[in-house]
């Protein structure tokens, strides 16, 4: 039987209008000339340009002058390197400064995809049986970096989406909060990475830390390493990684004015510097009831990946941590929205090709997974993976998965598991869910369909998925119908 996919009316395309102001350093000499050649202004002079570009883009973004004062903080190094106290500067003279270490980006302007669905927190003035949603979105721009971006909308009772208005200056958080470190934890951590570090006298430079340290203080001791000793090459390509692994932890938040479509959670770390890849959001209910946001996301620093996780309860402050163990590797990790037999559970693809199960009494370590699902069928015979956290039904957690078969198309299927053990399959779809049509071939990358999470609304699936990794839409699906055809269908274990 062939389950009745209803494809919506919705369509979010990438839009290059929607920038953000970023701090633009180059290298130590260029800037300096800059900044001798805005001092050589006097005061008029430095105030009538700062005037012109504060009317340029002053409506473009929130506060720009701001912006413009965070970016010249963020000089303060190269300042006491050229003997220039800030506190002889005038206003004006920060903010021009400033200026010129700025640039706009455009968020979206080459794709918006790869889209997850949750309950919005703020449910006020919704009407009965309707619910608002947020979704998140990998959206890329030049450079082909990825960010995480958000809109909100209302279901009604028919599961027709509207989107609410779209707030027209998009930002970067305000604050970036670095944690304190474990050391226990931190050389756990390392050796999970097999590191090269183990030729590197790694003692050397935590004698220097307390039990638990700043990023601060680890890099200077890094450093002092490094001065004190001549090490081999390999040696301090191993201190790269460890520095890398430190900047991996860190809070941000936005302004409490900005309309959650503004809020533009922009690689900050060295870990993800070239993208935060496929957030997969889910609303986890804790033991207690509390209700928490999270997401995992695979980091890329251009040459390497780093499974990491957001946590966030109002979508203003959110954490961000590194998962770690033995199956935190791969990509496409995806959290159960509660804790199953008093531990957490993740769906995870360790080899590339199957779907795994893990559990753990920590969210941020993962050491052991379990096979459940592997191809079966011509239409996932390359690799199958989740996309996004199951969906708790009354007959079993409902997953939504990818698949990749002939000419390397991707599709939708569906996999039904136990409640109670969901590593055991009660059924799974013998036809894709959701294939691309004509319509949605053409992209990006051609032939795919993707999404990072689904959710249920009144009796219906709601799916948003991504085109060819070019822009997003939705489907919706009728649940009895899909979860009557999945129990139809048991593969048998081979």
């Amino acid at each position: 039987m062939e389950i009745n996919v209803k494809r919506r009316d919705v369509l979010f395309k990438p839009d290059s209008s929607r920038v953000i102001a970023r701090f633009l350093y180059t290298n130590d000499e260029r800037s300096r000339t800059i900044i001798s050649r805005v001092l050589q202004l006097n005061e008029k002079e430095a105030k009538e340009k700062l005037n012109q570009v504060l009317r340029k883009f002053s409506k473009r973004h929130r506060s720009i002058s701001n912006i413009f004062n965070r970016h010249f903080l963020l000089l303060d190094g190269l300042m006491k390197e050229m003997e220039i106290n800030p506190l002889e500067l005038s206003v004006t003279q920060k903010a021009l400064i400033g200026s010129y270490f700025t640039k706009e980006y455009s968020v979206e302007s080459a794709a918006f995809f790869n889209p997850s669905i949750m309950e919005s927190p703020d449910q006020t003035g919704v009407m009965p049986d309707a619910k608002r949603v947020n979704l998140s979105f990998r959206a890329t721009g030049e450079g082909h970096i990825s960010s995480i971006v958000f809109r909100t909308g209302i279901l009604d009772k028919d599961s027709n989406l509207t989107l609410e208005p779209l707030g027209n200056m998009p930002a970067e958080s305000e604050r970036i909060k670095r944690f304190i470190y474990d050391k226990k934890i931190f050389l756990d951590k390392l050796n999970e990475m097999q590191l090269i570090y183990s030729i590197v006298p790694t003692e050397e430079i935590l004698e220097c830390l307390d039990e638990r340290f700043t990023y601060g203080e680890l890099e200077s001791c890094v450093r002092e390493a490094i001065k004190r000793n001549k090490f081999p090459l390999e040696i301090e390509e191993a201190f790269n990684q460890i520095m890398w692994l430190a900047s991996s932890d860190y809070e941000i938040d936005f302004s409490m004015d900005s309309a959650i479509s503004e809020r533009v959670i922009f690689p900050i770390s060295s870990t993800e510097r070239n993208g935060i890849e496929d957030a997969r959001f889910v609303r986890f209910i804790d033991d207690d009831g509390q209700v928490i946001y999270y997401a995992t996301y695979t980091a890329y620093n251009g040459m390497s990946i780093m499974p990491k996780l957001i946590e966030t309860k109002d979508f203003y402050l959110f954490k961000v941590l590194p998962l770690h163990g033995h199956i935190a590797k791969n990509k496409g990790m995806a959290l159960f929205p509660r804790k199953i037999d008093g531990k957490y559970a993740m769906l995870c693809r360790m080899d590339g090709c199957n779907n795994y199960i893990s559990y753990s009494e920590n969210i941020n370590a993962w050491n052991e997974a379990f096979l459940f699902q592997s191809p079966h069928y011509p239409w996932e015979f390359v690799k199958i993976g989740n996309c996004g956290s199951p969906l708790e039904t009354r007959e079993g957690w409902l997953i939504i998965t990818h698949a990749v078969g002939p000419m390397r198309e991707y599709v939708l299927g569906a996999v039904l598991m136990d409640l109670d053990h969901p590593e055991i399959e009660i059924g799974r779809l013998k036809a894709p869910l959701l294939a691309p049509n004509e319509q949605e071939r053409e992209g990006y990358v051609p032939n795919v369909v993707y999404s990072c999470g689904s959710m249920i609304h009144n009796d219906d699936l709601i799916i948003p998925y991504a085109v060819s990794d070019y822009a997003s839409t939705y489907a919706t699906v009728n649940l009895e119908e899909l979860l009557s055809e999945l129990k139809k269908n048991k593969i048998k274990p081979q």
